[in-house]
């Protein structure tokens, strides 16, 4: 149904004040009546504006008998209705929206709608006037918060980039025990000592686009020189995941991190740095285990060698799609020296990790299967020294493959999550060797987690693995190189912030082949770790 150009017109008043909306009314037929010919009292009753027609005054427009819904002028008529109660009806129930309508009549409609909004604005007005003291001092904070944002967009460290801090104390001491007296004091002597030391890790997250990432992290230690950071007989066995020193000292600041990522399109995210770690090129990690992590041997899915976090120079790229993930990345610990000799981009010096992870995860479960070829040198966290010696030999590659997953329960019960792993190795040699020299050497892990244990936050874990060990060696000898780690704590959530974990750990035999010839040699280990976020 077609509208003529008035009626198009008149179909915005519900969008304007009704003095606004009534002004065209006065113009309509002027001269439909005169004065002489008026009924003031139905003109009384069509304004709905005197007292004595109350009764004839509606308060819905379906109190009209013959107003429908598809009418053009429904919609203002109802806002003059329901918004300010200034439109009556004729006695009998209608509107007769057709019938002329005189000045007369309409300067007596406008006079009614005035009436009431003039009305409302009294009422407003005492509002105002008794809530003016209020209102002074919402508008003053207001004012004080308008002040202390520009003071702070001014001041801010960047706009784009977000700092993140991670301070961990740790106070602990390592007990050696076994008949292989020798190796027993000679590791009392060294790293026998209670010792206290800290990590401190600040994150700097920034994003040009909203969808990438420029990460850098400056870290600072002082575990170089105790068990719990590597040093004496058994090595990386006894390393935490949060020890950390840099190259240059104890105490010294360094750049533990600092690479790129962003996105390609269609699933795929690109990763490139200086200083990236084979970690952060995956995109699914398959384990969840451990929230509050221990030795850092029990934290990479029980394929040490597979996923040994070689950190260097570096770049990846990933795709995933429902669920699947593809990852593939190259790493060189040397990749930043120019000798080709000692190191550089694919030389045979660069100690590098070429990786490719095929992954399904969702949130309750996830599985990935790894290949990684390491080149001599690549430092493998988790290995017995007899294997971190053969991974060491110059003209060394080792051809790494795990398999890895994790299920957890839909929420915190007495079940566990359960995270797992396993790792086989082959190594191959340039040179000729001796019987004798590694050739394939294995690995696992089961870790178990229960979440808000005794109370909301808290956490129960304990998780049993062996690290990489020889299994075959070259003219047939059968290697003896078996070790069993164990590690149990509890973390207390103290606030969100800050977490306190006791632990205890135990190593049956980490010096594996080189264990004096029918002798004992073990570790026990017991730490007080308390975290800090900021």
């Amino acid at each position: 149904m077609s509208c003529s150009p008035v009626s198009k017109g008149m179909s915005q008043w519900a969008t304007v004040p009704a003095a606004a909306a009534l002004w065209p009314l006065l113009l309509l037929n002027p001269s439909a009546a005169t004065a002489s010919e008026l009924d003031l009292d139905g003109i009384g009753r069509y304004a709905g504006g005197s007292s004595r027609n109350s009764q004839d005054q509606v308060t819905s427009i379906t109190q009209f008998s013959d107003v429908q819904p598809s009418g053009w002028a429904y919609q203002a008529l109802s806002n003059l209705i329901e918004r300010y109660g200034c439109v009556a009806g004729y006695p009998d129930g209608s509107f007769r929206g057709q019938k002329p309508l005189s000045r007369w009549e309409a300067a007596a409609l406008l006079n009614a709608c005035l009436d009431r909004i003039t009305e409302v604005t009294d009422e407003l007005r005492r509002l105002l006037k008794e809530f003016e003291k209020e209102l002074a001092i919402l508008r003053g904070r207001v004012d004080n918060l308008e002040a202390k944002v520009g003071e702070l967009e001014a001041n801010q460290f960047s706009t784009t980039t977000k700092l993140s801090g991670l301070a961990t104390f740790v106070l602990g001491a390592n007990a050696f025990n076994g008949s292989a007296s020798d190796a027993v004091n000679a590791a009392r002597a060294e790293v026998g000592a209670t010792t206290f030391g800290y990590d401190l890790q600040l994150t700097l997250d920034t994003s040009f686009t909203g969808k990438d990432l420029l990460r850098a992290i400056l870290r600072a230690g002082n575990f170089g020189d105790s068990a719990f950071g590597g040093a004496g007989p058994t090595g990386n066995l006894s390393i935490l995941e949060i020890a950390f020193q840099d190259a240059s000292g104890p105490d010294s600041l360094g750049i533990d991190k600092l690479y790129y990522q962003f996105p390609l399109g269609s699933g795929f995210t690109a990763s490139l740095g200086g200083r990236v770690g084979q970690e952060d090129m995956l995109a699914l990690w398959p384990s969840v285990y451990p929230t509050d992590t221990i030795l850092n041997l029990l934290t990479l899915n029980g394929a040490p060698a597979a996923y040994n976090k070689n950190l260097g120079p570096g770049a990846g790229l990933w795709w995933q799609s429902n669920g699947w993930s593809i990852s593939g990345s190259y790493v060189a610990a040397n990749g930043n020296v120019g000798n080709p000799n000692l190191g550089g981009i694919g030389t045979s010096a660069s100690a590098g990790t070429g990786t490719v992870q095929i992954g399904y995860g969702k949130e309750q479960w996830a599985l990935a299967a790894i290949y990684s070829h390491l080149q001599s040198g690549v430092e493998v966290p988790g290995t017995t020294p007899f294997t971190s010696t053969a991974y060491a030999t110059p003209g060394s590659r080792t051809n790494a493959f795990g398999l890895s997953g994790y299920w957890q329960p839909a929420a915190s019960s007495w079940i566990p999550s359960i995270s797992a792993g396993l790792g086989s190795n082959t190594t191959s040699y340039d040179d000729p060797q001796n019987e004798g020299a590694l050739t394939t050497s294995q690995s696992w892990m089961v870790g178990l987690q229960w979440s808000d244990v005794f109370a909301k936050g808290n956490a129960l874990g304990m998780a049993v693995g062996q690290p990489v060990f020889a299994t075959a060696l070259q003219g047939g000898e059968t290697p003896q190189d078996q070790n069993v780690i164990w590690e149990w704590w509890y973390k207390f959530q103290v606030t969100d912030a800050i977490s306190v974990t006791p632990a205890l750990f135990y190593l049956s035999r980490p010096l594996g082949l080189d264990t004096p010839s029918g002798q004992s040699f073990s570790q026990l280990g017991g730490l007080v770790k308390t975290t800090f976020q900021f």
